[in-house]
């Protein structure tokens, strides 16, 4: 059952939320990196975006928490379909924010296919119907275009969720906010920091030798 719904578009620090929540006992956590290693998933989110038909329970099964996309896309539905689950949303500068989706996981997700890694072209498929075409419409390289659809985003967010279901976050504020939200203790250790681009990088590059976010 999905006790935290990441709304924050990719590349807000979703895949450090990840393992901030995992950490808190909120996992697992659903990601869109995570799909690589449980590529049985990916049709059904292709699915979900082509045809408007989504059961969330089947597409969930297993998880307590999602951030990132998919999941970011179907905020709304996520929030009625489990209406006990409390929301964050992953916010930064839109400008950063455009510039770093542009040269990782757009140029990823862009990339064309030359038959060496099917699993790989079945995530590019389902990103592109889900995101940079269900989201941005395909015009995400207009970047006027992009980062008002991303603030149009995390308007809505901000407006449909009511102020005590909702952390709206930004990662570098570390524990506190996130836990204190939650209810939860603070950790000991550092905040984990998971989503550079230099990391998203070599995670896609492992994919193509023998070898998880945001």
């Amino acid at each position: 059952m999905i006790q935290i719904i990441g709304a924050g578009c990719g590349r807000t620090g979703t895949l450090s939320l990840k393992a901030a929540l995992e950490r808190l006992g909120f996992g697992p956590c659903h990601h869109m990196l995570g799909m690589l290693d449980r590529p049985a998933e990916i049709d059904g989110w292709h699915r979900a975006a082509v045809t408007g038909v989504t059961n969330w329970d089947e597409l969930y099964r297993g998880y307590r928490a999602t951030v990132d996309w998919p999941g970011a896309r179907y905020w709304r539905e996520l929030a009625v379909r489990f209406p006990a689950a409390k929301v964050i949303l992953t916010e930064r500068d839109p400008a950063r924010w455009y510039e770093s989706a542009l040269g990782s996981i757009y140029r990823a997700a862009m990339a064309p296919d030359d038959g060496s890694d099917p699993l790989l072209a079945r995530m590019r498929r389902m990103s592109r119907a889900v995101v940079w075409d269900g989201v941005f419409g395909g015009r995400f390289e207009d970047a006027d275009h992009a980062m008002r659809t991303f603030a149009d985003h995390n308007r809505a967010v901000r407006r449909e969720i009511p102020a005590d279901r909702l952390l709206v976050f930004e990662v570098a504020r570390g524990w506190e906010p996130l836990c204190d939200f939650l209810g939860v203790p603070v950790p000991s250790e550092p905040f984990p920091h998971e989503n550079d681009r230099a990391g998203f990088a070599a995670r896609l590059a492992g994919r193509t030798d023998p070898r998880e976010g945001g």
